[in-house]
């Protein structure tokens, strides 16, 4: 009985997350042409089809859906063996600040392979809507270092990748004809908020505040519902939303952005470190959905 490469599950995971060969090869760093060796050495070895491509992408064959959730726990048992014995000696607290915009959605795999490699790390997450708070918090020593969207104007931290800040509304509601147009907002002190206000004021775009929520969850649900229109990062686009191209003011760019603080022990560098390098957070990773009105 032939072994499974632990490399070729890693691939296989990453495909089965994107459900798309070239985000997956950007992810991974490697040619699309190598990811698809990759996956044919894996059907091959374990005498099934995994994934049926398509001109749109690629979907799981049931197979491919078993597979999956094997590999994620082969996987996870293998980095916390690892880490056990590697990075026994990394422990600590590490206090972590971030918006949900992240916590909810890359940081999310990116925070579970850490705590399994380094499981004697003790990390603590702070969820907040103003990136300015999370960065003065790290300036103040009361957070290690904290991801954030800032300005792409802006000065500080360092810079991992741009994106574009985008009117979006539900596909089946088209509030943003209303006069005046209903917006969906965080609280006050968020940039996506400041950046919206401010370009509906210059341009005599009459505006009211129809919801209001700290979580992105929250905010993204009610722009679903039709309660009005809400201001996200072009790359974060979720099904059932469209960007409003023509009729609004443009918004600025955004930086995603890490604050560190000085002297940080070795499990915050480590994580600092893991986050600054993840192809997650790389220039090449955003992949710019195109469809708007």
């Amino acid at each position: 009985m032939a072994d499974i490469p632990i490399p070729l599950l890693r691939t296989f995971v990453v495909v089965a997350e994107t459900l798309n060969l070239t985000t997956a090869a950007s992810q991974l760093h490697r040619a699309p042409s190598t990811i698809s060796m990759q996956l044919s050495r894996l059907e091959a070895i374990v005498t099934a089809q995994l994934l049926e491509r398509g001109q749109y992408g690629v979907r799981l064959t049931a197979a491919g859906e078993q597979l999956r959730t094997q590999a994620h726990q082969l996987l996870s048992m293998h980095d916390r063996i690892l880490g056990a014995f590697q990075n026994a000696d990394i422990s600590g607290k590490v206090r972590l600040g971030t918006h949900d915009l992240y916590a909810t959605r890359a940081l999310t795999p990116l925070l579970e392979a850490y705590m399994l490699w380094y499981p004697e790390a003790w990390l603590e997450v702070t969820c907040d809507h103003r990136p300015h708070y999370l960065a003065s918090l790290v300036e103040e020593g009361k957070l290690d270092l904290a991801l954030v969207e800032m300005p792409a104007v802006s000065d500080g931290g360092q810079r991992l990748c741009r994106d574009q800040l985008v009117w979006v509304r539900a596909e089946a509601h088209p509030v943003h004809q209303q006069d005046p147009m209903p917006l969906v907002l965080f609280p006050e002190g968020c940039y996506y908020r400041e950046m919206a206000t401010q370009a509906l004021q210059l341009s005599g775009r009459p505006y009211r505040v129809a919801f209001t929520s700290h979580s992105r969850g929250g905010v993204l649900a009610a722009v679903k519902a039709g309660i009005g229109v809400g201001i996200t990062p072009r790359t974060t686009i979720e099904d059932g939303l469209v960007i409003i191209g023509e009729g609004l003011p443009p918004l600025p760019q955004t930086d995603t952005t890490i604050f560190v603080a000085d002297n940080v022990n070795e499990a915050t560098a480590r994580l600092a470190q893991t986050i600054a390098n993840s192809p997650l957070f790389q220039p090449n990773s955003r992949n710019v959905p195109n469809g708007s009105e």
